[in-house]
């Protein structure tokens, strides 16, 4: 298998002064369609996890991250979609979009990032660690902000708090074998479940809270491999008792598997673990269930999704910081002794 590596050529293409389109046709940015924080989030994650980021992926980080603190309403939600004329397109609110923010501020707030952009993120982390979501992905997300602030924090109550309330937003595993699962179907970016109880579990050092993290990633990774690859859960989803559609797949699954599996490698030492990070690698390289790959080293981009004709050829920033995210796990992989 040829492992990717990191190659953030596309999400600069990608970028502008304002922060990172969300759309592309082919490699070429579709400016028409505006920005939004899921992305920039992505893209300041990513930057965030870079050890010796080059200029011009500081500085688009130092922008994503100005992006995210112009986004924040006074009640600490989220505007998510900006224009292309610099004006925002909906109110605040708590949607996938704030705990993406959280996700991504409370790691600058814990990351190696200058002392004033460290203070600002951190300051901005805990205004919208105060609110709350429905929607069980968006709390997830939010958890994993909120443990990296408490990993280098572990006083800091709001990021407690945010913690617990997102662990049970989530649920422990279902007690039937076939379907431990906590919710009725697998949706979008699955993985982010046990990875947020993971995380949770670690900060609060609840070991029942990590282990049911573990179980329901051991479920989740074998209902998604097929004869040694990945095979995700397509667009649409998959429930119980449910015929399974085979495409469309969407590199965000096998990039949330890729951040789940790192880390329950990084909670057990389990390098059994590595494989599933493996599979998310080789799923983008080609080992997938239509044998194409799903990158284009010309220009370091995603491609947007696996159909049962190949791929969908767009490069937007959603696939590509998903390639970019998997590929920096990879770079983990790499570095683990055999």
């Amino acid at each position: 298998m040829n492992t990717p590596t990191p190659s953030f050529a596309q999400l600069l293409r990608l970028s502008d002064d304002l922060g990172v389109f969300e759309h592309a046709d082919g490699a070429i940015p579709r400016r028409e369609h505006g920005y939004c924080v899921d992305d920039v989030a992505r893209a300041s994650l990513v930057i965030t996890r870079e050890p010796e980021p080059d200029t011009a992926v500081g500085a688009l980080g130092e922008r994503c991250l100005a992006f995210l603190v112009s986004a924040q309403g006074d009640d600490g939600a989220f505007h998510n979609r900006l224009g292309c004329d610099g004006q925002w397109k909906d109110g605040p609110g708590v949607g996938d979009w704030w705990g993406r923010a959280l996700w991504a501020l409370g790691t600058a707030a814990a990351g190696p990032v200058a002392s004033v952009g460290r203070d600002q993120a951190r300051a901005c982390f805990r205004r919208g660690a105060t609110r709350r979501s429905p929607f069980v992905r968006s709390m997830a997300f939010a958890v994993l902000g909120a443990a990296a602030v408490a990993g280098v924090d572990p006083g800091d109550e709001v990021a407690r708090a945010l913690l617990v309330a997102g662990a049970a937003r989530i649920g422990r595993p279902r007690r039937d074998p076939l379907w431990p699962w906590p919710e009725a179907r697998l949706t979008y970016a699955n993985a982010v479940l046990p990875d947020a109880l993971m995380a949770a579990g670690t900060a609060l050092a609840d070991d029942r809270m990590v282990d049911d993290g573990l179980r329901l990633l051991q479920w989740l990774l074998a209902a998604q491999t097929n004869d040694d690859h990945l095979s995700v859960v397509a667009v649409g989803g998959w429930g119980p008792g449910e015929d399974r559609a085979a495409f469309d797949q969407q590199p965000i699954e096998a990039a949330s598997l890729a951040d789940a599996c790192a880390r329950a490698f990084t909670c057990t030492g389990d390098r059994r673990w590595l494989a599933g990070v493996d599979l998310a690698v080789g799923w983008f390289a080609g080992d997938n269930d239509a044998g194409v790959a799903l990158l284009d080293p010309s220009t370091g981009g995603g491609y947007d999704g696996l159909t049962a004709t190949g791929c969908n050829t767009n490069q937007g920033a959603e696939s590509t910081l998903a390639l970019i995210a998997t590929a920096q796990h990879a770079r983990l992989r790499a570095g683990t002794s055999p």
